[in-house]
């Protein structure tokens, strides 16, 4: 259990190896370059990750996947309206374009290999948390009478965040936004359908 000065230590570890990969690349990324960006030794950055470099990219993953919520907030936790929901919607692409074909996220899962346990409970705990978020949006406004019951929150929540993944890897690809908005509004009609005419 660390201490409130040793979370602290550890968090600006993670901090400053997420700054350094996302200017320098993880290749080019070392840890005296950690150290020296954190104010830290290595033996205070090996006490916080003990197996090195690769522990560290994990962290720094997953510190990256909360991120990809958090910068959705506050619109993903008040999906209460249409009007919400299309604000939503253009902080989501902004966050994209923003980006550009460069993601963090998917470097270190790429690095770390995708296919390893570690690699997917990060992926898999985004998403998760992503989809509930959406879900909760969903059922509100079921709840409200803004969408129709014959509307699966679960599926649909799923389906949303499946769009934006598709619309984000061909953006990474193109360097185009176009695919990431068509996918997101026509989720968002999908959910208007049959939902009665006030906001």
């Amino acid at each position: 259990m660390l201490t409130k000065k040793g979370a602290a230590t550890r968090q600006r570890i993670i901090q400053a190896a997420a700054d350094e990969i996302r200017e320098r690349g993880v290749a080019s990324t070392t840890l005296d370059d950690i150290c020296r960006r954190s104010s830290t030794g290595k033996s205070q950055l090996f006490h916080y990750f003990p197996n090195g470099k690769e522990q560290l990219l994990l962290a720094v993953a997953g510190w990256e996947a909360g991120q990809v919520i958090e910068d959705q907030q506050p619109h993903l936790g008040q999906l209460t309206s249409w009007e919400a929901w299309q604000q939503w919607r253009d902080v989501v692409v902004e966050r994209y374009r923003r980006q550009g074909v460069n993601c963090p996220l998917g470097v270190l899962i790429t690095e770390i290999g995708r296919h390893t346990p570690a690699a997917q409970a990060v992926t898999r705990q985004l998403l998760e948390r992503w989809q509930h978020e959406v879900q909760a949006g969903i059922e509100q406004m079921l709840e409200s009478g803004r969408i129709t019951r014959e509307i699966d929150p679960a599926r649909v929540a799923g389906a949303l965040v499946a769009a934006i993944q598709g619309g984000v890897t061909i953006l990474m690809s193109t360097g185009s936004a176009e695919h990431l908005e068509s996918a997101l509004d026509l989720c968002l009609d999908y959910l208007r359908t049959g939902a009665p005419a006030y906001r």
